[in-house]
């Protein structure tokens, strides 16, 4: 929802913090990669109860999807990077959830799949648009800098960090954090799928 005015605000010390990478030649694919390992070992620390763990890997795996787009853009920007970047982050959203089922499975096994069949359903419509956009040349004015087409809504990448890292500091609120949170993925997926259906529409 905020994803663009924040993209602004943190654009300038993205950048000066990518330039220490490109001096060392470390590529905007490498800091993806390793960005999702060490995102995906809180995945363990969460089902071991280590949530402050698990907080400091999911900060580190957003910090490193914010900075390997800043490297790209110093170095070479490229639509298999954009494909590697968003491909692994909706992994990494799936597995964190996936991770509090395990934990607790009993008790966040309902509400963790509902989040995650919403993740899904944002997703998916999401991905859907970005192909047909490019098929009929829409721009994104919000996010020029992207490699595909990028649909706002309710629930966007900010809102789903704040949302995890809550999963991480009240781990005994899960259920309620994961039920409101769906409910605003579903309503941003509706309203995409709307959105999506009459853009495309209109243009026959």
């Amino acid at each position: 929802m905020i994803d663009p005015l924040l993209n602004k605000l943190v654009r300038p010390p993205l950048a000066f913090l990518a330039k220490p990478f490109v001096s060392l030649g470390i590529s905007a694919n490498q800091v993806t990669i390793a960005g999702f390992i060490l995102g995906l070992l809180a995945v363990p620390a969460i089902i071991a109860q280590q949530f402050t763990l698990a907080l400091i890997l999911i900060v580190i795996n957003r910090l490193c999807d914010g900075l390997d787009g800043a490297i790209a853009r110093q170095t070479r920007p490229s639509d298999a990077g954009g494909f590697l970047d968003i491909s692994l982050d909706f992994i990494f959203y799936s597995a964190i959830v996936f991770a509090f089922i395990v934990s607790h499975p009993q008790q966040n096994a309902v509400a963790g799949s509902l989040l995650m069949l919403s993740f899904t359903a944002t997703g998916s419509c999401f991905l859907a648009f970005a192909i047909m956009a490019s098929k009929h040349n829409i721009d994104s004015p919000h996010y020029p800098n992207k490699s595909m087409h990028y649909m706002g809504g309710l629930a966007e990448g900010f809102e789903t960090i704040v949302v995890l890292c809550l999963f991480c500091l009240l781990p005994e609120h899960f259920v309620v954090i994961a039920l409101v949170y769906a409910a605003a993925c579903y309503i941003t997926a509706a309203a995409r799928i709307v959105t999506g259906y009459q853009t495309l529409n209109r243009l026959g």
